[in-house]
């Protein structure tokens, strides 16, 4: 699959996503572990901010990929855009859920 948006090809592979400028070789473009890690960080920041934005001032980044990340200890880590796609439609009431539930069993830090 080769989608093209804003001169950013993503391209899929063997399961794996990879971000290739078009202009430039493919060795050069493809982001490392740390960088994919620091953009889900900074998504799982940017979402807590959504959510303080509306009034749910505790809301962490760390909160946000605790609730994300909890299903995948069963099924085991999705391709990032399914990760991507899992912190950004994120809802306020799921991640509610989440921590009410966690709290129950004690399994919440807060």
């Amino acid at each position: 699959m080769d989608t093209r948006q804003e001169g950013i090809a993503v391209e899929e592979r063997d399961n794996t996503m990879s971000a290739v400028e078009p202009d430039k070789p493919e060795s050069e473009s493809v982001l490392s572990e740390e960088e994919l890690n620091e953009t889900i960080v900074q998504l799982c920041r940017s979402k807590a901010e959504e959510f303080r934005l509306i009034g749910y001032e505790q809301v962490t980044g760390e909160d946000v990929w605790e609730c994300v990340s909890d299903k995948y200890h069963k099924k085991g880590v999705p391709p990032l855009y399914e990760i991507v796609n899992d912190i950004l439609s994120l809802k306020v009431t799921q991640f509610m859920n989440f921590i009410t539930l966690n709290m129950y069993r004690g399994e919440f830090r807060k």
